[in-house]
């Protein structure tokens, strides 16, 4: 086992133990050991073979013995005991939001529910209510929460799905006889989550790339083995899951394969209107071919058959049918943004809150991206849960901030802070503290359940603030685990307008929040985005490259995203919008 299918593990036993009501402390000790080896950079064989296990802070000698038995030999009696005690939609329970271990345990003792559709039906028919603990509201979350569930799906995060596509991939582009090979689908158009991997090669002995696919290491089971098209469930550890996507192998000859990337690549409405433009000229477009009455037209790639339709080649992140096949006809496309236009970064933290390296540490790991500066934005005072700053603590941040950007070289830091947007609008900090910082990023962390008109008026007092710079996470979804708070957006947007305010595209990919509908709403409005990482450790500074993705569905540019600018201009712009607040 490698590390991160150990610590999904270790998460899963945890989540187990809860589930059967185990001592918390037991069930923590799993939970913080699978952290702690998420957070190591050794390598798992130097860890163990060197037994220095028991060094990582978290992970004692009995968690030590159970990590090295799963390193050699990928099982733990313990957690086979444990899967057959707990039934396993329990575990799936433990997706609705608000609905712990305890009142799952509780639910399942009393009324005997292992499965989600049992529980949903003992909602409709108050059972849940009546539980002792629970009540007419929580009955209502769990509906809510099911629904949710419902509409997800199946879907798995890109950050998850794409490296699993990528791994399949390449195993695959070493096979002999493989000519043209891309992922296609929802990967390929780079939308947040997917749930399916769709793989296309071109090649003139399509039978041993077939035999290969379904016998690939990530294959949890086939369900298609056939000459041109194999289907299989691939598994994928990611953090404290385990995950099961379906993946597609498409095999065609080297002729077809410039159509069948674009087909296969959709959206399905795009295709669609793609197909209908070729009718208008007379044309049949299909993944096999471009043909006219008499004779096919010969495309070696995409571009030639977009040309052939009078289009100038559309990126695949634009192809969702929202306007770009006009924007192709008259040479209007946007020039995308590219990762290495950025220059920096402005919301991420440290050890001052919830972060895991410190201020240095974070500056030299941008300076390794390439960046000339590193915003740093710590949790401001009323977060406690994130150790939040208080005024005393600011100002030792700013103070050691001064010091090291006199000895940095190559990258400067600059004073930030997420700032709390209180229940009732207002701000964390008062006026005079908030003048000592360079920017402020303006984030909802509690009080989700407000109504979307409390809320909305709630963002919109603190876009008023002359202090804030740009709003963080601007609806606060968690994907696939937590759906946005009830904001009206467009009122957002305009309220982000009148007053001159940024807006960040969060590239966490947990959040990707703003969506990309609404961030391409806000360039039509002239409101400039931020592609912030929200980065909590150096790795995560990486992330930004999710929120490009983003921004490019987004038809976002260059001159669109203020982090593309210079530390110079970047000083210039904040400067400028401090001085007239204090006027």
């Amino acid at each position: 086992m490698v590390k991160a299918e150990i610590a999904a593990t270790l998460y899963e036993i945890s989540r187990l133990l809860e589930l059967k009501g185990e001592n918390p402390f037991r069930c923590r000790a799993y939970q913080t050991a699978a952290q702690a080896l998420e957070l190591t950079e050794l390598s798992l064989d130097i860890l163990v073979n060197e037994k220095r296990l028991a060094a990582i802070p978290g992970i004692g000698s009995s968690m030590q013995e159970k990590i090295s038995i799963l390193y050699q030999t990928g099982e733990l009696p313990e957690l086979n005991q444990l899967r057959s005690d707990v039934p396993p939609g329990l575990l799936l329970m433990m997706k609705i939001p608000g609905l712990g271990p305890k009142k799952i345990k509780q639910i399942y003792e009393t009324l005997g529910i292992s499965e989600l559709s049992v529980l949903k039906e003992a909602c409709l028919k108050n059972q849940i209510a009546v539980l002792k603990g629970f009540g007419e509201k929580t009955q209502q979350k769990i509906l809510q929460g099911i629904g949710f569930i419902d509409q997800i799906g199946q879907r798995v995060r890109i950050d998850q799905a794409y490296p699993l596509g990528l791994a399949l991939l390449e195993q695959l582009r070493q096979l002999p006889g493989v000519i043209r090979s891309e992922l296609c689908g929802s990967l390929r158009r780079r939308r947040e989550t997917t749930k399916d991997i769709d793989i296309l090669i071109s090649s003139d002995n399509p039978k041993p790339i077939m035999d290969a696919f379904v016998q690939l290491p990530e294959v949890h089971q086939v369900t298609n083995h056939g000459e041109t098209k194999s289907s299989i469930v691939a598994l994928l550890r990611s953090g404290e899951s385990s995950i099961f996507l379906n993946a597609d192998l498409r095999v065609v000859s080297e002729e077809a394969f410039p159509f069948a990337l674009h087909h296969f690549t959709g959206s399905k409405e795009h295709n669609i209107r793609m197909r209908s433009r070729a009718i208008e000229m007379g044309l049949s477009l299909s993944e096999y071919s471009l043909a006219g009455k008499s004779k096919s037209i010969q495309c070696k790639t995409e571009t030639d058959i977009f040309a052939a339709l009078g289009l100038d080649y559309i990126p695949p992140e634009l192809r969702e049918d929202t306007g770009e096949l006009e924007a192709a006809e008259n040479h209007r496309l946007p020039r995308l943004i590219e990762a290495d236009q950025l220059c920096g970064v402005f919301h991420n933290h440290t050890t001052y809150s919830d972060g895991t390296h410190s201020l240095e540490e974070m500056a030299e790991a941008a300076k390794e991206l390439g960046w000339e500066y590193f915003g740093v934005a710590d949790h401001s005072q009323s977060l406690k849960v994130a150790r939040g700053l208080s005024p005393a603590a600011v100002k030792k941040q700013h103070q050691e901030i001064d010091l090291l950007n006199k000895k940095l070289k190559g990258v400067q830091i600059i004073k930030g802070i997420e700032c709390d947007i209180l229940e009732d609008g207002s701000l964390d900090y008062d006026d005079d503290l908030l003048r000592t910082f360079d920017y402020v990023v303006a984030s909802v962390h509690t009080h989700f359940q407000q109504s979307a008109t409390d809320m909305t008026k709630r963002i919109c007092t603190a876009l008023r603030h002359p202090a804030v710079t740009m709003l963080g996470h601007a609806t606060g979804r968690l994907l696939l685990q937590r759906p946005g708070y009830a904001v009206d957006l467009d009122a957002i947007l305009l309220a982000a307008k009148e007053h001159h305010k940024m807006i960040e595209i969060n590239a966490q990919p947990l959040r990707l929040d703003l969506d990309w509908r609404y961030c391409k709403k806000a360039k039509m409005m002239g409101i400039p985005l931020v592609i912030n990482p929200d980065a909590h450790q150096k790795s995560e500074l990486a992330l930004v490259h999710f929120g490009i993705d983003v921004a490019r569905r987004a038809w976002l540019e260059k001159a669109d995203v203020f982090n593309t600018s210079s530390y110079e201009q970047v000083m210039k712009v904040l400067k400028m919008r401090k001085s007239l607040w204090k006027s």
